[in-house]
């Protein structure tokens, strides 16, 4: 499998951002999360066996979709967030990338999603499970949770982290809980690299 630089990476997103602000926006945020994902790869020797090549690009892939929920108006559609990660999928699949690299699109949200919570949280998903399976997409699942794309964004701890996802259920906090065991944590006072849009 051919897995894109980040300079074809960073054209993919120039390609689909509505606006230099969209760009700005979702590219720093992979960007920072790509950077999460690299320190926790090299402070965690268990990990060696992982595709570092593959983990960079989910990385920078995994929020493109965000970019189709961008309004003529400017403004991000929050009520459908949730389906950022399938309108990824859907964009790598046009552009002819594999359903590797497709999956960490629709395979980041949360601690994953299940055809379960789909249904009875009402999401405007197709019923299905989107988890994260390969060790490469759990990385980059979990690297995700550090960083927030708010307005101003942050980073939040794994303590905030945990506290967050406790809404969606004490099975979500033990799935968080079960990643950081299996990845460790990342030292956030490490500034971490961001690429200027």
């Amino acid at each position: 499998m051919e897995i894109p630089d980040p300079d074809a990476i960073r054209a993919l997103h120039e390609k689909y951002a509505p606006t230099p602000e969209a760009f700005a926006l979702v590219h720093s945020h992979c960007e920072i999360v790509r950077g999460v994902a690299e320190q926790l790869l090299a402070a965690t020797p268990g990990l060696a066996h992982l595709d570092a090549d593959l983990v960079r690009a989910g990385c920078l892939l995994h929020d493109i979709g965000v970019y189709r929920l961008y309004g003529d108006d400017g403004r991000l559609d929050h009520r459908n967030y949730v389906r950022h990660g399938l309108l990824g999928h859907e964009i790598l699949a046009a552009e002819g990338f594999p359903e590797p690299l497709r999956r960490f699109c629709s395979h980041h949200t949360g601690v994953g999603l299940t055809r379960h919570d789909v249904i009875s949280q009402g999401l405007p998903l197709p019923p299905a499970d989107y988890l994260a399976v390969t060790p490469e997409e759990r990385l980059v699942m979990y690297a995700d949770k550090f960083h927030t794309k708010s307005r101003p964004s942050r980073y939040l701890t794994p303590d905030e982290y945990a506290s967050h996802v406790r809404r969606f259920g004490e099975d979500k906090v033990t799935a968080f809980h079960d990643l950081r065991a299996e990845f460790g944590d990342p030292d956030l006072t490490r500034p971490v690299p961001r690429v200027e849009a």
